[in-house]
């Protein structure tokens, strides 16, 4: 370090051009360097996925979202845990400490999970444990609006934007989130049933009078004579 001080101070002027190139090197190597948006990093954050189809955000905070943070708050290395609760679904986020391994964390979910199966509301989906993955996050995210109604916004969603996605060059996966499923609600009025009951079942007993008396004429010759059932 020394020499090369004694070098810079008598001849200056190599000293200059030793400087000048490693700046000129340092910046070209700045601007070709590679930066990548999405990397490889293995994040200590693990999702537990339940969904119960028809279900009100209320219920399932208060019969899903809260019986699954129970139990997964007893799992060691937790730094942060949170939750979702939306229209038929669940998501819970468990973050844990760098220091964790995040494949045995993982494991000690899916067993605090299968401990609570027997707590959660009839007729769900089991839960879905899984670790959070870069490559699995959406890209591109778009949302509609417009001043129409909530059902016809939803169709429009799944059967034109979905579909146009779907089409364009290096798309892997659309998905639609929110939204309104349409569904048919059928009321019976029984009063009106039994009174169709019983007219249908005596046009059976007409039909089967006419049908007899037909038959009857035929035998007597008639050839105008017919019968309908």
């Amino acid at each position: 370090m020394q020499k090369l001080a004694e070098i810079c101070i008598r001849r200056p002027i190599f000293a200059a051009m030793l400087v000048l190139a490693l700046v000129v090197v340092g910046a070209a190597s700045y601007f070709r360097l590679g930066v990548d948006r999405f990397p490889a990093v293995d994040l200590p954050v693990i999702s537990v996925r339940t969904l119960a189809s028809g279900a009100s955000p209320e219920d399932i905070e208060a019969q899903v979202s809260d019986e699954i943070e129970a139990v997964i708050n007893t799992v060691e290395g937790i730094s942060e845990l949170r939750s979702v609760s939306s229209n038929g679904a669940s998501t819970v986020f468990a973050t844990f400490k760098l220091e964790r391994d995040i494949d045995v964390a993982a494991d000690d979910v899916r067993a605090r999970v299968q401990t609570v199966l027997g707590r959660l509301p009839p007729g769900i989906d089991p839960p879905v444990v899984s670790k959070f993955d870069n490559d699995s996050y959406p890209v591109l995210t778009l949302t509609l609006s417009a001043n129409r109604p909530l059902r016809e916004l939803s169709e429009l969603a799944e059967n034109l934007v979905k579909v146009q996605l779907e089409h364009a060059s290096g798309v892997g996966e659309v998905s639609v989130i929110g939204g309104q499923t349409r569904a048919i609600q059928v009321s019976l009025d029984a009063d009106r049933l039994r009174a169709y009951g019983k007219r249908r079942r005596r046009s059976r007993v007409r039909g089967r009078c006419h049908g007899a008396a037909g038959r009857q004429r035929r035998r007597h010759g008639s050839s105008h004579a017919y019968g309908r059932s």
